[in-house]
């Protein structure tokens, strides 16, 4: 048998909830070669209610309920407001419950809306009804809001939570439905469950709200009298455990991963990570890769004050390619039998750069001679005794130089990578 408590008013103190939440830090850029990787500390500083939260308050009205409910009432209206500060677009539903074989065992008062007044009357409508023994329908009223009953539509990447409160343990089965019912339900909808046993602990006497608040990554409040009610409730709602993962859409050739992949903290908290940056083997080198890294929250995107932008410069570790070929003579004629003569031409090219500028170091003096582009055309002569100079020539053969050795043609791109060709020239006879 259920009976009546006289309604008693809470004094609520309520505290300020964190209004922003952010990854630290925002950006990453870095220059790496291809095959290596950078490891930073990330920190995700979570939001004491969650995002985006779709709130369903379930609410045991049966009689022995007055106490806590008139408590829920008083203060139902500062409930909303202090979670509205910290997420401005909450939304609440309310529905009830009470034994089998009442008139209304299951009784949704209002659907989710960011109404404040709604909500608030949508609690101040509530009334009492028997019970009965004492167990009670919840489990059909659970099944009713997951995605089983789907008595209310979620948002979509909502933070689903359901705030359950009541005295007294469930049949099971409830009108048809198991706790294995009500529990998939919940799941299947993402929903997750704040339960808070008031008085004695009987709304877990069978370890039912135990059992669906650890499958549904919520938490059991017990022993919590009337008057602390509205309290624990708010308090709940900034206390829920959540699990930071993350999502990741890289450019090819650019991976970012996460240490441990998802870690659970309480709502409030931060959740550290090791993040290791890494450049494949094969990625293009001189590109400039990036990644998103978008956090979630229970699996929901957290939103913009959850992305960080990874920027990777490749560093391009390949040195050019130059080659010392047969050039043509003044009228364009390349020469018989190789180079003998004297001519020759250069051939430079990168992988990044569009050009690469070359040199001659004499490898018989200290002389250099230079820049010269892809494709010059030399007459190189070799007098050991004479002063090494370079001066234009005529025709197809764009410089005459006049070396103590022969020529070592030197190519380097942006990124210093070096490489050299050598020229062997014939001796002056």
């Amino acid at each position: 048998m259920r009976h009546a408590a006289a309604t008693t008013a809470a004094v609520l103190t309520i505290g300020t909830t964190t209004a922003y939440a952010a990854v630290d830090p925002p950006t990453y850029s870095d220059a790496l070669a291809p095959g290596a990787s950078a490891t930073i500390t990330k920190t995700v500083s979570t939001p004491e209610v969650l995002p985006q939260p779709d709130i369903v308050l379930m609410v045991d009205r049966t009689g022995s309920m007055g106490a806590a409910i008139g408590n829920v009432k008083s203060n139902m209206e500062s409930i909303v407001t202090t979670v509205e500060a910290s997420q401005p677009d909450a939304q609440w539903a309310v529905a009830s419950y009470c034994d089998e074989g009442e008139a209304d065992p299951f009784l949704l008062h209002s659907d989710l809306s960011a109404d404040t007044a709604a909500t608030v009357a949508a609690v101040e409508g509530i009334n009492l009804c028997y019970g009965g023994d004492e167990p009670e329908a919840q489990l059909n009223a659970l099944w009713q809001v997951g995605d089983g009953g789907d008595a209310v539509p979620f948002r979509p990447d909502s933070s689903r939570i359901v705030v359950w409160f009541g005295d007294a343990p469930g049949h099971d089965p409830s009108i048809g439905h198991t706790e294995a019912d009500a529990t998939s339900s919940l799941t299947d909808a993402g929903v997750t469950v704040l339960a808070v046993s008031v008085g004695a602990n009987r709304l877990d006497l069978t370890g039912q709200a135990s059992r669906i608040t650890a499958a549904t990554g919520g938490a059991l409040y017990s022993g919590v009298s009337a008057d602390d009610l509205a309290d624990t409730i708010l308090a709940g709602l900034t206390a829920l455990p959540v699990e930071v993962g993350a999502t990741t859409t890289c450019d090819p050739g650019l991976s970012v991963t996460l240490d441990p992949a998802t870690q659970t903290v309480t709502s409030g908290e931060d959740a550290v990570f090791s993040e290791t940056i890494t450049v494949a083997l094969d990625a293009e080198q001189g590109a400039t890769l990036g990644c998103e890294v978008a956090f979630t929250l229970n699996g929901a995107p957290g939103g913009d004050g959850f992305v960080q932008q990874v920027s990777v410069a490749v560093d391009d570790v390949t040195p050019p390619v130059v080659t010392c070929e047969q050039g043509p003579n003044p009228s364009g004629n390349y020469p018989q039998g190789g180079d003998a003569d004297g001519f020759f031409m250069v051939a430079a090219s990168d992988n990044v750069d569009a050009s690469v500028d070359v040199w001659v170091d004499d490898t018989g003096s200290d002389a250099l001679f230079g820049p010269y582009a892809d494709g010059t055309t030399f007459k190189i002569t070799q007098a050991p005794g004479a002063t090494p100079q370079a001066k234009p020539f005529v025709g197809a053969v764009d410089w005459k130089l006049r070396l103590k050795g022969d020529a070592l043609m030197t190519a380097t791109d942006a990124a210093g990578n070096t490489t050299t060709a050598l020229c062997e020239v014939p001796p002056n006879m």
